[in-house]
């Protein structure tokens, strides 16, 4: 008999874009991997990327990701052009581009990228299809987290 072995799925945060939580409902989460080029890769597993501004573009039925910034190396080879703000093809099956296509197109969401991360030797970026919050929308949430932390408070007080 022999026995399957366990893939390991840990995974390693690179980036987080926490703003995007904070501007938009999101509705609807899909995980993307990410065409790179070599010195990408290197600066990644040093981290140095920023998705905090970046988004995601959708053009002739393929995926862009625009805006992110991966810092190239100083030790980086001289032959090749670094470009940190270079536009990156998203690595997205059929269905899951369908999906996205759809919701952007007749229900007007827009996708953010939420998190970049190792995923065994792989680079994956968490995007998520999102709607934007109102003004009211972002205080209500303040106020429902700091609710959350000043029951917790009380409960710690109760407790003890």
């Amino acid at each position: 008999m022999t026995q399957k072995k366990a893939h390991n799925t840990c995974s390693v945060v690179i980036a987080q874009n926490k703003r995007a939580r904070y501007e938009y409902f999101i509705k609807q989460e899909f995980e993307a991997g990410l065409s790179l080029q070599g010195w990408e890769v290197k600066s990644l597993r040093a981290g140095k990327a920023n998705i905090s501004g970046s988004y995601v573009m959708l053009k002739n039925g393929e995926a862009y990701l625009f805006g992110a910034t991966f810092q190239p190396l100083i030790a980086a080879s001289s032959h090749v052009i670094c470009n940190p703000m270079r536009i990156r093809k998203l690595l997205l099956n059929k269905c899951e581009l369908n999906a996205v296509f759809g919701r952007v197109n007749r229900e007007s969401y827009t996708v953010v990228s939420l998190l970049l991360y190792w995923k065994n030797e792989w680079v994956k970026l968490k995007i998520g299809v999102a709607k934007g919050k109102k003004e009211h929308d972002k205080r209500t949430d303040i106020k429902e987290r700091e609710w959350q932390l000043n029951k917790a408070r009380i409960m710690n007080l109760v407790i003890r």
